[in-house]
């Protein structure tokens, strides 16, 4: 496992070496495209390349599970943002298949949290001040459902223009097949 300081020497040494030329780009996504999709570490690289993106293609927004939980949160922004500051036209939700969200349980994820050092009193405090966070770390049990679930989230919000198509798909992560669940070009004004 590297630790910071290897981390560093070898940036160092990506930086010296002008490793970085192939990579530079604009901060607007030339394919005008958002993506949201899940931080499983499989999909980094066979995510963008099954879609024949290349770096400075695509915006990508990642969330475990590909999952919007608040309308206003971090990723519903980001979202509006690449749409109205960044340039994007078309907005994929990309779950995928065999998704560690799809068996987590969030009463296991509070009995890591309290061996790990968490005050168990910190959960009284968080439900009193009106957060659920049993729903808030529930992952969900099928994923073309919870894809539907975001790309909704997206449609309906109140900040989102009508004309933007939101497509909703399944990558396999062993093979990088895409199944479509929702064509959001059919749903456009």
């Amino acid at each position: 496992m590297p630790n910071l300081r290897e981390v560093l020497k070898y940036n160092d040494y990506f930086v010296e070496n002008k490793l970085y030329e192939p990579y530079l780009t604009t901060k607007f996504p030339d394919k005008r495209v958002v993506i949201l999709t899940c931080m499983d570490t499989r999909l980094i690289e066979m995510l963008p390349k099954s879609m024949n993106f290349k770096n400075g293609d695509v915006k990508i927004v990642k969330s475990a599970g590909a999952i919007i939980n608040h309308p206003f949160g971090g990723i519903m922004r980001s979202l509006i943002v690449a749409v109205y500051e960044l340039q994007a036209d078309e907005i994929y939700v990309i779950g995928h298949h065999d998704c560690g969200m799809s068996s987590i349980h969030s009463e296991k994820i509070i009995e890591k949290m309290t061996s790990r050092g968490i005050d168990p009193r910190i959960f009284d405090i968080l439900e009193h001040s009106g957060v659920d966070i049993e729903k808030w770390l529930e992952g969900f049990s099928d994923v073309k459902e919870s894809v539907l679930h975001s790309v909704e989230m997206i449609r309906n919000h109140p900040l989102m223009i009508k004309d933007i198509p939101v497509h909703g798909l399944i990558i396999d992560p062993n093979t990088g097949r895409l199944d479509l669940v929702v064509d959001g070009a059919l749903y456009t004004n």
